[in-house]
This record gives C-alpha cells, sequence and structure tokens, in this order.
C-alpha cells in the first residue's frame, strides 16, 4: 500500500454527498503495481485493491479514499505502452463502426474532440470518415506514437489544460476515459462549455449495474484500481442532466480485440484457463484473429441542452 498521506478522501462528484456504504473493503494485498506509470497505463490489469463506496444520497460508486489526484495525473503522462497500441488496428475497426451509428444523429460531420485519445485510433478512424479532428491525451509517449503513427497533432495534457474556445466542437468523444477522471463532474461541464449549441458527446464507460457485472460481482473484468468511478445507467443519466446534457441514445457497446491479447488477459482470472487457450490459440495460428467481446460496455450519445433550458433547471435545482 502507498503511504497514507498519498491519499484523499473525496465527496460524491454527482451531488457533493460526504455519506457513503461501503461495497468492497480495501485489500492491498492483492497490489502487484506500485510503479504509478505500470499502474495507471492504459493496457494496466491490476484488479480493484482500494475501498469501494456507494454514495447514501445519489447511488454513484467510486473509490474512497483514493490516490491524491495529482499522484493519479502523474502516473498517467509517464511510461509507454507497446501493449495497448499493438491492438490499434481492432481499435480503428472497432470506432470506425461506432461513427457510423453516431452519424445517424448529426446532420453533417464537423469538428470533433476525443479526450483522452491515447493512441489516437479514434481520431484516425474519424479523420477516414471526413471529420476535423482535435485530441489530447495525458501520456507523453501514447500522444507521441498517435502523433507519428497517425500524422496527428494530439496535444499532450488534460482537457482542462488545452483552453479550447467556448462552443467549438460539433462533438466530444471519451471512449474508456470519464471513469479514470478524478472529477467526472468537472469533465462533463467542460465539455458542455467547448460544445457548440445542440453538440453531441459521446461516452462509453464500464456499466456497474449491467447484468455481467452483476453476476460476476468482485471478479468483473472493469473492477479495478485505476478506475476511480463506477456507473450505472442511472448515476450517468443524473451526472449529465445536471451538466447540461439530454442522453437519447444508450446501448451495449461491442468491442473488437485480438483473440491473442483477450485470451492473456484472462491470466488475472484464471491463470490455468488463460495457459490452455493460449496454448490452443497459438496452435491454430488464430493470436490476430480480431473478434467481438462485451463484458458490461456501455455507449451513450446526449445532446447538449440550450443555455437557458439549462439556466432554468439549475435554478429549479437550487
Amino acid at each position: 500500500m502507498e503511504n497514507k498521506k498519498s491519499f484523499e478522501t473525496v465527496a460524491c462528484t454527482i451531488c457533493s454527498s460526504g455519506k457513503y456504504l461501503v461495497i468492497y473493503e480495501a485489500d492491498y494485498s492483492l497490489e502487484k503495481d506500485r510503479d504509478l506509470a505500470q499502474k495507471f497505463r492504459a493496457s494496466g490489469d491490476e484488479l480493484l485493491v482500494d475501498q469501494l463506496v456507494k454514495c447514501a444520497d445519489c447511488g454513484l460508486i467510486f473509490i474512497n479514499p483514493r490516490l491524491k489526484s495529482s499522484l493519479v495525473t502523474k502516473g498517467y503522462e509517464e511510461g509507454s505502452d507497446e501493449v495497448f497500441v499493438s491492438q490499434a488496428p481492432a481499435r480503428e475497426l472497432t470506432f470506425s463502426k461506432a461513427l457510423k451509428k453516431i452519424e445517424r444523429y448529426i446532420p453533417q460531420k464537423g469538428t470533433v474532440l476525443d479526450i483522452g485519445t491515447a493512441g489516437g485510433s479514434f481520431l484516425a478512424a474519424a479523420k477516414k470518415r471526413g471529420w476535423r479532428v482535435a485530441g489530447c491525451e495525458l501520456n507523453a509517449w501514447m500522444a507521441k506514437w498517435g502523433n507519428t503513427h497517425y500524422g496527428l497533432n494530439i496535444k499532450q495534457g488534460t482537457i482542462f489544460e488545452q483552453h479550447y474556445p467556448a462552443a467549438s466542437f460539433d462533438m466530444v468523444t471519451l471512449w474508456d476515459v470519464i471513469e479514470h477522471t478524478p472529477d467526472p463532474a468537472k469533465v462533463v461541464k467542460e465539455c458542455y462549455r467547448i460544445l457548440k449549441q445542440r453538440g453531441l458527446l459521446v461516452i462509453n464507460y464500464p456499466d456497474i449495474g449491467s447484468w455481467i457485472a452483476r453476476l460476476m460481482g468482485r471478479k468483473w473484468l472493469f473492477l479495478t484500481s485505476v478506475h476511480l468511478y463506477y456507473f450505472t445507467r442511472e448515476t450517468m443519466r443524473n451526472l449529465l442532466e445536471r451538466a447540461g446534457f439530454d442522453i437519447f441514445v444508450i446501448k451495449p457497446h461491442i468491442q473488437q480485440l485480438e483473440l491473442g491479447y483477450l485470451t492473456k488477459r484472462m491470466h488475472l482470472y484464471s491463470p490455468f484457463f488463460s495457459q490452455c487457450s493460449m496454448l490452443g490459440v497459438n496452435a491454430l495460428r488464430l493470436q490476430r484473429k480480431q473478434i467481438p467481446y462485451w463484458l458490461g460496455q456501455t455507449f451513450l450519445i446526449a445532446r447538449k441542452r440550450a443555455s437557458a433550458a439549462r439556466g432554468q433547471i439549475e435554478q429549479m435545482r437550487e
């Protein structure tokens, strides 16, 4: 376990309540990545070791106490991740399919910002489909990889460090990012500010309210110490509505990755099954075979509410 001085206790990001119920006690005997760059790499696979709680007032689930935000940010900024970028072709295919769905709800392709874009696979897919693209990424190595590999202009740093002008994007996306951020409410409020009127916010997140998450319990794949927040459809809707968004599409999100990559990651849950599967996959030369999978990932599209309507709702809540 890290030094206790490295930890902070936080209030609920949605309703600011300090009251919570403990779901899982901390178990630091399970910790395997003490180095922050290793712990917070994009392909990190450390299971949950921190205390998981549920807000007593609004039901949001999150880690509390947790590493201080400055340490979380530092962990994401450093290190490299060759394993993650090895799956770039599969991610490009996933994003291309997702864009086809998104484009049904937008009159024309404009400017899109991808927050936490990692190696830029979404931006590459969007650019191919005619979007004007921009992206920011905390990890310096990942941003450089995306710029070199795809010929992009990914800015290194947080969304708040970029100082984008108000109402400058037609769409903002967060793919597997919102659950990693120290303050999701602050992030979506910034998304509201930089989106044009009626602009779209697209979020993909692991849904702890999904049937598979409930079935697997503490063994759920996405229950990790790098995920600071765990949303259900209800708590996600609450978060976005308070920030001025209306969700109009929400559904399971099917992703694709290579079979060899997926079987290797099974070792966390069953080393024996993982090893046997890898032997079979290697023997059949199926390591690079891309397959769809779903373990609770949820995809949503929300629209920025008109400023006047947002103000009226905020006044009603005061």
